[in-house]
């Protein structure tokens, strides 16, 4: 009951501190989409690339999240922006990379040769196929990825409240300090709600984007 009479007397709060984390995930994903996706698609190209930058992927994900702040501080301290937003979003963009680059890179990998061979004899360039064939295929599979990256961004964004970038991790992070059950449980209530949403959401994207034919399969 005392967290509820929480939640209620701070819902201004809760929902800025929502919004920041929304901020945090969109822009960091968004980023990871337009870098992980094209490099998804080139690495199918050579196997050799593939493996070297999906092993390079799965390295940082490996890295513990405070580290990975760690090593951007005073990286970026040189150029003022050293705590706050930017090495946040910098740290969940190289996180959602793997989930990104694999499930495109699988789901390209995994469109049936005999369409390949079919958009040629028609005579589809490269591109042509790419875009015509490839892409609407793999596309569910591809947005598998990206409700991948979210749900973890999600999570990860909840520690960058201790290098200054706000969000619903800020009730957690005070929770701890000030030994109030009530905060955190309210950032680990909010952050899992967001979590859910946010995959649920995607999940109706997915089906959406899925094709009627390969959505019976």
């Amino acid at each position: 009951m005392e967290t509820i009479a929480f939640i209620s007397a701070n819902l201004p709060v809760i929902g800025q501190r929502m919004l920041e984390h929304i901020s945090l995930v969109s822009v960091s994903v968004g980023v990871a989409i337009l870098t992980g996706v094209p490099l998804g698609i080139l690495i199918t190209q050579s196997r050799t690339w593939a493996d070297r930058v999906l092993y390079v992927a799965s390295v940082i994900i490996t890295i513990p999240s405070i580290a990975l702040f760690g090593i951007l501080i005073p990286v970026l301290s040189l150029i003022g922006q050293g705590i706050g937003y930017l090495p946040a979003v910098i740290a969940l963009i190289l996180y959602a990379q793997l989930p990104i680059i694999r499930n495109t890179y699988t789901a390209i990998m995994n469109v049936d040769p005999a369409l390949r061979e079919a958009a040629r004899g028609m005579g589809m360039t490269t591109l042509e196929r790419l875009r015509r064939v490839e892409l609407p295929l793999a596309l569910p599979v591809i947005v598998n990825g990206v409700r991948s990256a979210v749900v973890l961004n999600i999570a990860i964004a909840a520690i960058a409240t201790y290098i200054g970038a706000g969000g619903l991790g800020t009730f957690i992070s005070r929770g701890i300090s000030q030994t109030d059950i009530r905060q955190l449980l309210t950032g680990a209530l909010f952050v899992s709600l967001l979590a859910i949403i946010a995959d649920y959401a995607l999940l109706g994207a997915q089906r959406l984007m899925t094709s009627p034919g390969l959505r019976l399969r």
